[in-house]
């Protein structure tokens, strides 16, 4: 089973306790307001949301980490890689993405977590380029997005939602551990 440590996160595969908490991070407005439609999403969903990036897993040999915090246990959230299915003109490509809870913003975690994600994608899993797909605005993920070493290639347009999208790259030449 995979596991990556960092100095203060666990980033892990899915466990059955992970479902609550995380729906409790779905279930927040301003969490979801940069992600997919901005919509909340229901204990149901998360549950089916887990269940998804446990066989994405199982099929791509990566997929979407639970962070848990070292010190205390708690899911802080997520971050990891997947096939960005929802936006075919950057296909082939994976997407390094994240998510936390609001009250465990503003620490670093994820900039630490997605730091550690990108070194997994180039280092371990071999990939060659990573992107990254962030809705235009949404200035903290931009901020991680920049510390990760990306830079822009091209703004577009969600397909399904309409709002401005910007995406970023980097290539393993480019990456420093």
């Amino acid at each position: 089973m995979i596991e990556i440590r960092t100095p203060r996160l666990i980033l892990r595969r899915w466990h059955d306790d992970d479902l609550v908490p995380m729906a409790e991070i779905n279930a927040d407005q301003q969490v979801m307001r940069w992600i997919g439609d901005g919509s909340t999403r229901s204990l149901e969903q998360t549950a089916q949301d887990i269940e998804q990036w446990e066989e994405e897993w199982d099929e791509e040999g990566f997929g979407l980490f639970a962070v848990e915090l070292l010190a205390s246990g708690e899911l802080a959230g997520l971050t990891g890689l997947s096939v960005p299915e929802f936006l075919p003109e950057v296909l082939p490509a994976v997407a390094i993405s994240w998510q936390f809870g609001s009250q465990f913003w503003g620490q670093g975690y994820a900039s630490e977590a997605a730091h550690a994600t990108l070194e997994f994608a180039l280092q371990d899993r071999g990939l060659d380029r990573v992107i990254s797909i962030n809705r235009i605005g949404n200035d903290a993920s931009e901020n991680v997005i920049h510390k990760l070493g990306m830079t822009p290639v091209r703004d577009t347009t969600h397909p399904e939602c309409g709002f401005p999208l910007r995406v970023h790259h980097i290539d393993l030449t480019e990456f420093h551990a």
